[in-house]
Formats: C-alpha cells, structure tokens, sequence
C-alpha cells in the first residue's frame, strides 16, 4: 500500500486548510485569490507518491532530478508579488511537477511553464491534463520560451544567481518579474519591473527557496 493510499481525500483537504491558515494567512500573503487557488490545487498530487503525505508541510519536497518543488510560503509570496492581472500571459520558469502552474491557471489568462527535466515534465504534463491555460514547454530554463514572448509576468519559482538577458528580453516593456536570488548562500525572494533595457529587482522578503539549475554567475579568477 503507497502512502498516498493511506491517505483519504478528506485528509489531503484538511491539510491543505491547514497550509493555507497556518503558513498563507498568518504572514504577507495578502491577495486573496492567491490564497483561494492554493486552498484549492491538490499540492499532493503534483509530488511522488511516497511524499503525498508531506505535500503541506513547510518545507521543499524533493522530485527527483536533483529537483525539488518550493515551499508554499515561497511560491505564495512571489504570487502575490507579481501583482497578477487575469488578463496576464505568464512565463513560469522552474514548472517541476506542474503545481505552480495550476495555481497560476487559476488566476491568468495564459500560463507557458518551462521545464527542463523530462522526468517532471512527463510528472507535470499529466497532473496538468485538461487544464487548458496551461502550456508546457521542455527546455533549458534559462532559454524561457522566445516563440510566444512577449509576457507580462516573468516569475521564476525557485532561486537563481542571475537572471539572463534571455529571459528579460522575453518580458513586455512594464512587465513584472519575479524571482528568488541567491547571493553567496543567502537567499531572498525579489520583485522588479522590466522597463526598455533596464530591469531593477529589489528584494522583498528573506525566504529560502530551491535552487534552479543553470543560473550560476560566471566565475572570475584572480592570481
């Protein structure tokens, strides 16, 4: 018997009332449809099995992959952060099994999730059937999704080094970005806007968040 399967659908929605008043409600995560979405996407079902039981907990849940889907009070606050807009067209980078993605679904009109690994892509493209806002997109993450840019959110659900000129130039002039930035191992979530060839982050909040792989700063040498 799996863990999951010890585990009644009654069970998995009282802990998810749970996340949402213990992790959501208690701190900055002030936009209620965010709040309304995470209430309702089954967290659990975008995690292996034997993890179901952890899907709430306030921690990252390992995917596989050297991959790990965020903690929900990270992914919460860079939701709110991006000031979303039901018209948006969002490009998700870091899609992992597709739960940030379901969230966003129900928010903005058009959802392009990026992700790399195809063992999560495969992950996500089935807990994301049927859902019609969502496209997913195998690729490097740092390359984005050039063929339908431009967006008018940029967030990327885990933390990065930098942000590529790659990814910003696929951002509308005045699109929101959001991120999570790690600096010699100190780690922060951060939001800006993309303004001509300028874009300015400025941190918001001290919150771990996972790494992404492919977004290491280049290495100087000295002598």
């Amino acid at each position: 018997m799996t863990a999951a399967a010890t585990l009644r659908d009654d069970d998995f929605t009282a802990m998810r009332q749970a996340m949402v008043a213990s992790q959501l409600r208690t701190v900055a995560v002030t936009d209620p449809r965010v709040v309304a979405a995470m209430a309702e996407v089954p967290r659990e079902r975008f995690v292996p099995v034997e993890s179901a039981r952890m899907a709430y907990r306030d921690t990252a849940i390992a995917l596989g992959q050297g991959r790990a889907l965020n903690t929900p009070l990270a992914t919460a606050r860079l939701l709110v952060e991006a000031r979303l807009r039901a018209s948006d067209r969002v490009l998700l980078i870091g899609a992992a099994g597709g739960y940030t993605a379901a969230v966003l679904a129900r928010i903005v009109a058009q959802v392009i999730a990026v992700e790399e690994a195809p063992a999560l892509v495969a992950q996500a493209r089935a807990a994301l059937a049927g859902e019609p806002r969502v496209t997913l997109v195998e690729a490097p993450l740092a390359h984005g999704h050039a063929a339908d840019a431009p967006y008018d959110v940029l967030l990327v659900d885990g933390a990065v080094e930098e942000l590529p000129s790659t990814l910003l130039s696929q951002v509308a002039d005045g699109g929101r970005i959001v991120a999570g930035l790690e600096e010699r191992g100190v780690f922060r979530l951060a939001a800006g806007a993309h303004r001509g060839a300028a874009t300015a982050l400025t941190p918001f909040a001290d919150i771990d968040s996972v790494r992404l792989p492919g977004f290491a700063r280049p290495r100087s040498f000295t002598f």
